[in-house]
């Protein structure tokens, strides 16, 4: 009698199924790239000047009225910048986000002791500008 911890074998007479690669992953069976890699690097073309532009002009309304020294008011408080960077490597690693353009750096000014931090969030409707910012400081502070 056999036991229930254990299956009786099974028989069967159809052939095993062929191995197929996990995508993306190499089986041996295919010849490798020259540079060893699935998906050789291309190179970023020339920038488009049109495109540039069209880039520029969405960071700008993103950001908005912001400039370094502007004071501004929104649901979650009343902040004053302190810095602003357009360049997108400083934004990155400023924000810890892979697809920052740009980063602000606020200081929230209705706390005592309120310590700069680090904001990616866009200009909104909801957005109130208290205080212009400073024409004699320059846009890009984090250069």
């Amino acid at each position: 009698m056999p036991s229930i911890m254990t299956l009786p074998p099974v028989l069967d007479d159809r052939p095993s199924l062929p191995m197929r690669p996990t995508p993306h992953e190499r089986d041996g069976h295919e010849p490798t790239p020259d540079s060893g890699r699935p998906h050789p690097q291309q190179h970023a073309a020339a920038a488009d000047p049109t495109m540039t532009e069209a880039l520029r002009r969405v960071v700008d309304m993103q950001i908005g009225p912001r400039g370094a020294g502007a004071i501004y008011r929104n649901t979650d408080g009343v902040f004053e910048v302190i810095a602003v960077t357009r360049d997108p490597a400083k934004a990155r690693g400023l924000l810890k986000l892979r697809s920052a353009q740009w980063a602000l750096i606020v200081k929230d000014v209705t706390r005592a002791g309120g310590e700069p931090f680090v904001i990616g969030s866009a200009w909104t409707n909801s957005d109130y500008l208290i205080r212009e910012a400073d024409s004699a400081r320059r846009t890009e502070v984090l250069a």
